[in-house]
């Protein structure tokens, strides 16, 4: 297992559950197959593979381990106009006149109902990690919605979930700036190789680099008129990774001194593998958040 990005909220109040508690509340709203009508669901599924059957793992460093599984129906939109045409020309030609907005709009949901049990499915799972010591949600996906839906799946299996940004993002904005001057890094953090900024105006004009010294005078010279919105940072030893503007953490690469370090394990017990690797991969990932938390500060 991976961890390739994290979508960070902070509890406002501790989560009154233990993994077996949360075990418990999940299961009522597991993952199961589509109905022939439905055309998504979610629900949670095994966090470490399909044969280990908790729901809910809890690791040596008090992480919880969870994962949502969402399935939905594939109605490509090309098949779905190529169907619906002829169905429109008939009925203006028995209707004798054009047909409203509002019939179209009918004839094609009529349409997708039809087709839904004929079409394909897929699936994917996103992993969420909740760090009961440190009060907070880390959702591995680099989308903002993505990470809300996960959020909502979790708060109505239990019940309450105080979340809130992790970061002041306003601060977070300034440091941006000075950390791209290689000013004020968070302890144990270097400059990587990535940025991307842009100007807060209308035309929002964008200066992308990549694997780029950016110390150099042509990306510094950006600073004067555009906010960095992505940066690359590094911790030696342990990941690359890049922090957008909105506070996520995204396109997380982890060295293989790392990453390598319970191979010696085998695969032979794959519980004992899998948790053993989160363990390794959570606890640094604590460590970076911790060190960039250290000088942002959290959102009021």
């Amino acid at each position: 297992m991976n961890i390739k990005n994290a979508r960070i909220y902070r509890l406002s109040a501790p989560l009154q559950v233990n993994a077996e508690t949360l075990e418990h509340a999940l299961a009522e709203f597991k993952a199961r197959p589509l109905s022939a009508q439905e055309s998504v669901c979610t629900g949670f599924c095994q966090p470490l593979h399909s044969s280990i059957k908790p729901l809910v793992v809890q690791l040596l460093n008090g992480v919880l381990v969870v994962a949502i599984k969402r399935t939905e129906k594939l109605l490509p939109a090309a098949v779905i106009n190529e169907e619906l045409l002829p169905k429109i020309e008939a009925a203006e030609q028995e209707k004798g006149r054009p047909l409203s907005r509002k019939e179209k709009q009918q004839l094609k949901e009529e349409l997708q109902l039809s087709l839904l049990p004929r079409a394909f499915s897929r699936s994917s799972v996103t992993h969420a990690y909740i760090d009961m010591a440190g009060n907070q949600i880390i959702v591995d996906t680099a989308s903002a919605s993505k990470a809300e839906d996960v959020l909502a799946l979790l708060r109505k299996a239990i019940g309450t979930l105080p979340a809130l940004p992790w970061l002041d993002n306003h601060k977070l904005n300034s440091q941006l700036q000075l950390w791209l001057q290689n000013q004020s890094l968070p302890a144990e953090l270097a400059l990587g190789h990535n940025a991307l900024l842009k100007a807060p105006d209308e035309e929002g004009a964008k200066a992308q680099f990549a694997n780029h010294l950016l110390s150099a005078s042509e990306v510094q010279s950006h600073l004067q008129d555009k906010l960095v919105t992505k940066l690359q940072l590094s911790k030696a030893e342990v990941c690359d990774f890049t922090i957008t503007d909105d506070g996520a953490i995204t396109g997380i690469k982890w060295h293989e001194l790392l990453t390598c370090q319970n191979d010696e394990m085998g695969h032979e017990d794959l519980y004992g593998r899998l948790t053993a690797d989160l363990y390794l991969l959570t606890t640094e990932l604590r460590r970076v958040m911790a060190s960039i938390h250290g000088v942002v500060g959290v959102a009021a």
